[in-house]
């Protein structure tokens, strides 16, 4: 579906909200917008599969997307979680590799695509472009880098309570009460912490014990960010 697919959806004004695009004028937005396309996915839809052409970098506009890869015995590793603005594939895509992992509607989504071709000839408009999107795809890696040591310097118990905080909007040092709404179910965020949904599960339960969280469903109410800070430290 292109953006005519869509009646009221301003794509160029949408493209200049994404920090990729912040600065480029209404021209250059506008012939930008002439290389994308927006999708209407149903959960559980592919985005693209591996061995795919990659020839577009995408955005999550409404809903979520998961990256994950699938073991020779099909057990799937969740690989990130895409919500709505943030942008994925940007790096493949200049490497004229196919896709290495898919990436599929974990809820009904509307998935913005631009296309290699309107990208480089931006790139050949304006230089300056190509720096963005290098600063782009280097926050891509130094928030996997940092998910790497998650994994091997923290215990799988860190893991969940760091996730938890990571949007407090005022640090761990708040005392407030604050309520997290998992975007997905916990069994996929386990996965995108590399725990088992079991393990995930158990840890909610014991921390809902000791007072520091109440729950119910996805919804994960942190009933003092600092002391909740304080256990992850243990």
């Amino acid at each position: 579906m292109d953006n005519r697919g869509r009646p009221g959806f301003d794509l160029p004004r949408y493209l200049s909200t994404l920090p990729l695009f912040h600065e480029l004028a209404p021209g250059e937005l506008a012939r930008l917008a002439e290389g994308c396309t927006l999708r209407r996915l149903a959960r559980g839809e592919a985005v693209f599969r591996v061995g795919e052409p990659c020839e577009h970098f995408h955005v999550t506009v409404i809903g979520q997307v998961k990256l994950f890869a699938l073991s020779p015995n099909g057990q799937e590793k969740v690989i990130e979680l895409i919500g709505p603005g943030g942008t994925f594939a940007e790096a493949l895509m200049f490497t004229g590799q196919p896709y290495i992992v898919n990436a599929q509607a974990v809820t009904d989504a509307l998935v913005l695509s631009v296309s290699k071709q309107a990208v480089l000839a931006e790139i050949e408009h304006d230089p300056r472009f190509s720096l963005r999107m290098l600063a782009g795809v280097s926050r891509r890696l130094h928030g996997l880098v940092r998910d790497v040591e998650s994994y091997t310097l923290h215990s799988g118990a860190q893991r969940i309570v760091g996730y938890l905080l990571r949007d407090v909007a005022d640090g761990p040092e708040g005392e407030a009460p604050v309520t997290v709404t998992l975007p997905v179910s916990k069994a996929m965020v386990a996965s995108r912490l590399s725990l088992t949904p079991e393990y995930f599960s158990r840890v909610l339960h014991e921390l809902e014990a000791q007072g520091l969280v109440e729950i119910d469903r996805r919804e994960i109410r942190i009933r003092d960010p600092q002391k909740l800070a304080q256990y992850q430290l243990q």
